[in-house]
């Protein structure tokens, strides 16, 4: 696992301050009025970059890490690569198809197999796992390096400033005065391989992929259902996929995004799906201290959720000090919430419908 993110770039070091309540959002230049001025940026990365330029370092420098730590070569033949992102920098360099930076990455990395790409929303590094999954699953690669990155750019800062998706102040997910996200950047990437792989080449388990369930509203193509119905059938799809009860998940990271819209619908899938159970799920939410980084949102959030699962603890939601009326799961205030279980969910949800669960085990 690698990722860099508005916290940093270790893993150890980026869980450590996620449990300290941090948050990477801090105030960010603009030359037009915005809602506000914060934004999860990485300063790694040189904002006086050309943006296409800018995302492909963010990539290429995150999966050469994601490959030295699994001690794997780029060239290597075994490995499949499915790179996720949302508009990356179309919005303010556009370039004929949002398939050109992933051909890019793979050109730098002299991968073997061109690069997979696919977009879907803040669903996109999500369902780059489900993917890799699926081709693992179906034989057809034993090796995938799945994922995604995105970054800050004026374009997405205009644009959810004046769809008032933007909060005036901070991100505060299921807080009663939420009233907004703030824009995150980073890239997250995994090695997903099958039992078999990871046994020959006597590789460092960090957990289990067990499912993965998809859905789509056709609600809108910013707003979702919000009976919270199709998110639920997200969920309930990655049980189906796995050999795992509901009754066993631990921890939910929730998309937690802080529009009182989002946060509402998820409120009602959890009512929905565990209004009955005696035994209820933590849930938190990391975008508060990553900020919402849109298409690597996904890959971010499982590096969290199997960092949680082994560590026994989830971090506190930066924000959160009144929860929202009627959301019956526990939620962490204020100091991390130490659990027992070991099966965690990454759930996520993109503008134009698009939910996705990811079922975890931690190591064993």
């Amino acid at each position: 696992m690698a990722w860099h993110t508005a916290l940093g770039s270790d893993l150890n070091e980026v869980w450590q301050k996620l449990l300290k309540g941090e948050s990477g959002c801090k105030p960010v230049s603009s030359p037009f009025p915005l809602r506000n001025m914060r934004a999860g940026t990485i300063d790694f990365f040189s904002l006086d970059q050309q943006h296409r330029t800018r995302q492909h370092d963010l990539a290429c420098t995150t999966i050469e890490r994601v490959l030295e730590h699994a001690q794997l070569e780029s060239e290597s033949s075994a490995i499949r690569y499915i790179l996720g992102t949302s508009y990356g920098s179309h919005l303010d360099e556009p370039v004929d198809s949002l398939h050109t930076w992933a051909v890019e990455v793979g050109e730098s990395l002299r991968t073997y197999h061109k690069p997979l790409s696919l977009t879907t929303a803040c669903s996109s590094a999500s369902d780059s796992i489900l993917v890799g999954a699926s081709l693992i699953e179906s034989g057809e690669s034993e090796i995938c390096v799945c994922g995604g990155a995105d970054i800050v750019t004026i374009s997405k800062r205009l644009a959810h400033s004046a769809l008032n998706t933007m909060s005036p102040t901070y991100l505060r997910a299921f807080d009663e005065s939420h009233d907004g996200m703030l824009l995150g950047e980073g890239a997250g990437f995994l090695v997903l391989e099958s039992q078999v792989s990871a046994e020959r080449r006597n590789a460092t388990i960090y957990g289990y992929l067990l499912g993965a369930g998809a859905s789509n509203d056709a609600s809108g193509m910013t707003s979702p259902d919000p009976s919270g119905e199709s998110i639920q059938l997200a969920i309930k799809r990655a049980f189906q996929d796995s050999e795992t009860s509901i009754e066993e998940l631990a921890i939910i990271n929730a998309h937690g995004s802080g529009t009182p819209v989002n946060d509402a619908v998820e409120q009602a899938c959890f009512h929905l799906l565990f209004g009955e159970q005696s035994e209820l799920p933590l849930v938190f939410a990391t975008k508060g201290g990553f900020g919402h980084s849109l298409g690597a949102t996904g890959a971010l959030e499982a590096i969290t959720v199997l960092l949680a699962l082994n560590e026994k603890q989830i971090p506190p939601i930066f924000g959160l000090e009144n929860p929202m009326h009627n959301f019956t799961l526990p939620l962490p205030i204020n100091k991390p919430s130490s659990f027992t279980g070991s099966v965690g969910a990454s759930l996520t949800l993109g503008f134009g419908g698009f939910n996705t669960c990811l079922l975890f085990q931690g190591k064993t």
